[in-house]
């Protein structure tokens, strides 16, 4: 764990070294980073919205192109997803049996939770989120998500998730107040976002305990 957050605060000078040694083959590793944290259940813990900024940083230091690198990784998020649906939909019920134990039940029980909360929206909404953005698209294969409207949210969230992060980078990184506190930047975004996340998962928890009955809002 201290591994991925060091390479979570240090993202672009790891990168930039790589692109300084091996050219153009940088596009390859952040293609196959971003794919692998959204499209396998296994590297859940691979620092995606950090590389997304980290790659934004690099190309407006001009060692890689920026046009390139938006459609490339948005190009392995939406296949990273289709990736892990599929995965989900016809090997979800023996990887969840298998000895090796592979996937967390805790991690699974939380998005299973997300996703019943949250539906379609949760694949656009848990693009924003650590583990959520990697188990909710396995989720929805396991449940059988009609394959047209996680298309539909699949794109819809890449699109949300890839260009403003990458781009935040390319035009805020170089910044040096940034520089210095990208890591509690990125915290808060994590905080920020999961809030309405957490809360929403709390009230569904809530709503099947015996006796609840939710309060009404004010106005109804």
């Amino acid at each position: 764990m201290q591994e991925i957050f060091e390479f979570l605060i240090n993202a672009e000078d790891h990168l930039l070294e790589f692109s300084h040694q091996y050219g153009m083959w940088i596009y390859v590793l952040l293609f196959l980073i971003v794919y692998s944290e959204t499209g396998l259940v296994v590297m859940a813990f691979l620092p995606g919205d950090g590389l997304l900024f980290s790659a934004g940083v690099i190309a407006a230091s001009g060692a890689i192109d920026i046009e390139w690198v938006l459609i490339l990784l948005f190009i392995a998020a939406v296949l990273g997803n289709t990736s892990n649906f599929f995965i989900g939909r016809y090997f979800g019920d023996r990887l969840l049996v298998s000895r090796w134990k592979l996937i967390r039940q805790k991690d699974l029980d939380r998005t299973h939770l997300f996703y019943e909360k949250h539906g379609g929206k949760a694949l656009v909404l848990g693009r924003f989120l650590p583990l959520f953005r990697t188990f909710v698209p396995f989720v929805a294969g396991i449940g059988h998500m009609d394959f047209h409207s996680f298309n539909r949210y699949n794109f819809i969230g890449a699109l949300a998730w890839v260009p403003p992060l990458t781009l935040a980078g390319y035009f805020f990184g170089e910044i040096p107040w940034v520089q210095q506190n990208f890591g509690l930047i990125y915290l808060a975004l994590v905080v920020v976002t999961a809030i309405p996340i957490v809360w929403g998962a709390i009230k569904l928890g809530m709503s099947r305990l015996p006796g609840y009955k939710e309060q009404p809002t004010s106005g109804e």
